[in-house]
Parts: C-alpha cells; structure tokens; sequence
C-alpha cells in the first residue's frame, strides 16, 4: 500500500499514519520528497481497508500497489530519486553521467593512464574491476584489494567517483574504503543473499540486468536492496541473451523507457557488454541517451587490443572523448546535459 501525504501534513499526522500501519502489520518505508512524504506499506497483512487511510488527517491518497514490486515502483517516489555523491555528482536529474574505464585493473601504470584520459574525455567516474568475475577459471581474475587501491589513488588525483564491481559478501566490508559505489554485474543479479547485504550498506549501488532477466525480476531484484533501506540505487541495462549472433549480446534499448516509467530509480545503459564490439558501442551509446537514459557505464582502455579482458569491446581514449563531444550535442534534443568534466585534485 501507498500513503501519500498532504503537502502541509504534519510530523505528529504523518507518525499517526505510520503507527497505524504498523499495527496492521505492515513493514514502512518513508521517503520524502520536496513537498511530500510518501509512506509505502510492505507486507501481507491478513485484512485492511484503504477507505480507512484516506480518511487519515494528512493523509492526500492512499491505494493498493497491485504489482509485486513495492518499493522500486514510480508510485514510491513519484519525483524520481536523485543520488548525490561526495564530489557533489547527481545522478537521476538533468545530467546525465557518465563513467568509464577498463573491465579489469591490471597495473598500477595502466589505471593512472586510464583515470586521466577519462577525465581529461569529460567523465566523472572511473570503473575497473578488481576483482574479475570470468567464465572460464584460467583467464585474469582481477588484482583484489591491490586493485581497490590503485584504483581509488588514481581516482582521487583525477578527482573522480569509482565504482567497481562487489561479487560476493565478504568482500563488501574491504570495498566501502576504496569505492564510491557498487557495481552488481549480471551473473550476480538474482544473488539475493549479496543483494539484501548491499540494502544494509550506506553506499550507492548500481544493479545491472542479468543475461536472460525480465523487466519485472530486475525491478524484484532491486527490491531486495531497498526494503535493506539503501534507497540510493541505479539500474542497468546491459545487454540480454537472444538468439542473434551478430554481437556479444542484445542491447534491449526498449529497456530504458519501459523502466524509466515503472521505477523511480535512475537507468544507465551498458553498451560496451550490450553488443561487445568496439565499433557499435559510440552509436547504441547515442541510442541510450536519446532513449532517456541517466548515465553510461562504457569500457575504455589506453591500450584496447592489449588489454587482459574485453579489449574488442573498450573504447579507445580518442574514441571515448569523441563520443562524449557528441553526447554534449545529442543531449539537449531530449532535454537533458551531458555532466561537467570533473575538476582535477591535483595538479
């Protein structure tokens, strides 16, 4: 169930609410945005009557929530959430963000070339992976906490936000010092174990769509991490599994519009893992943006035909800095800006 409340509703009026929804069984989750408070009712109590909350004082509507996603539904935060990072980055308004860098962290050298070319190419953050999650056990696995922080030093004297990738729980306590938010890849996007985990955890999260995932079960898996309380989420779209074979996988473009009006959460698109070739990734970036996504997750490498993993689909620093000059062009026709380049820290 959903409460919205009046826009002059008091604090003692809207705790009535919340005291009366709890005794109903519900478990509440309250948002407030910035002239409503929207209290969103978990559960399955065994009888209530919706007719009894909009009759509350303060109370502006209530209703049922038909769809089996309670708290990542657009109906919870009808104004759209909007993420603030350290270094004063929004996510989820008019700007869209963009972050990149190589699949894996391989060297020291490597990721401090790759931190300045993505900032020099108008980036705000840089993404890696320390730890690598591969599909055959013999290739690269990642550098580890080695790689946290080469990553987080490169970052910080570029002044940029990282995101990596977090594949199991353990490792969640170790990253919260090196990164500025979680990336959760495909394969471990119905891991709810590690999801429920990451709702306790006060850091921002990005969610990408599994292989072979509906809408509906990212939207579900994405209820694991807010009903934990972490409301500071992204999704993303990265590709699904078909039976093309033009290209690694099959960038759903439809995606972004479709979840952009059932959720309140920001969409970024993946087109680096959407098609895995080099060449289609600038024209599927272009077709996020015009789709309406928040940001781009691409992969870039100072070096692509030299790189320990998916060197055929990252980007080559000039490719990068191109695309982003045509992203400052493309965003305007659907409203939206392409974020600030970030300011360097150090000189």
């Amino acid at each position: 169930m959903i409460v919205a409340m009046q826009d002059k509703a008091t604090d003692e009026q809207i705790q009535h609410v919340i005291e009366r929804m709890v005794e109903l069984g519900f478990n509440v989750h309250r948002t407030t945005g910035e002239t409503q408070t929207i209290l969103a009712g978990v559960g399955t109590p065994a009888h209530f009557e919706v007719t009894e909350f909009q009759v509350l004082s303060g109370v502006h509507q209530a209703y049922r929530i038909s769809s089996p996603y309670k708290l990542a539904g657009r109906g919870f935060r009808p104004e759209g959430t909007r993420i603030t990072f350290p270094n004063g980055v929004v996510v989820g308004g008019e700007e869209i963000v963009i972050m990149s860098g190589p699949c894996s962290v391989e060297s020291k050298d490597q990721i401090r070339l790759s931190a300045q070319q993505v900032a020099a190419a108008g980036a705000q953050f840089l993404r890696g992976g320390a730890y690598k999650p591969r599909s055959s056990p013999y290739s690269f696995q990642g550098m580890g906490v080695e790689g946290l922080k080469i990553m987080r030093e490169a970052a910080d004297e570029h002044g940029l936000l990282v995101i990596t990738e977090v594949m199991e729980i353990s490792q969640i306590e170790t990253m919260l010092e090196y990164i500025d938010c979680f990336q959760v890849g495909a394969r471990n996007m119905q891991n709810f174990n590690l999801l429920r985990e990451l709702g306790h955890v006060r850091k921002p999260v990005l969610l990408k769509r599994g292989i072979a995932a509906t809408i509906e079960e990212v939207l579900l898996s994405s209820e694991y991490i807010l009903s934990g309380g972490n409301y500071d989420l992204m999704l993303c779209e990265r590709g699904i599994r078909t039976y093309e074979t033009a290209t690694r996988n099959t960038m759903d473009i439809s995606a972004i519009p479709v979840l952009k009006k059932l959720t309140h959460l920001p969409v970024f698109g993946d087109p680096s893992h959407g098609v895995g070739i080099r060449e289609f990734v600038p024209p599927m970036a272009r077709a996020a943006v015009a789709a309406g996504a928040d940001g781009l997750l691409m992969e870039m490498h100072p070096n692509p035909d030299k790189a320990m993993s998916d060197g055929a689909q990252s980007l080559t620093p000039e490719q990068l800095t191109k695309l982003v000059e045509q992203l400052r062009k493309l965003a305007p026709v659907v409203d939206r800006t392409i974020a600030p380049a970030v300011e360097k820290v150090h000189a």
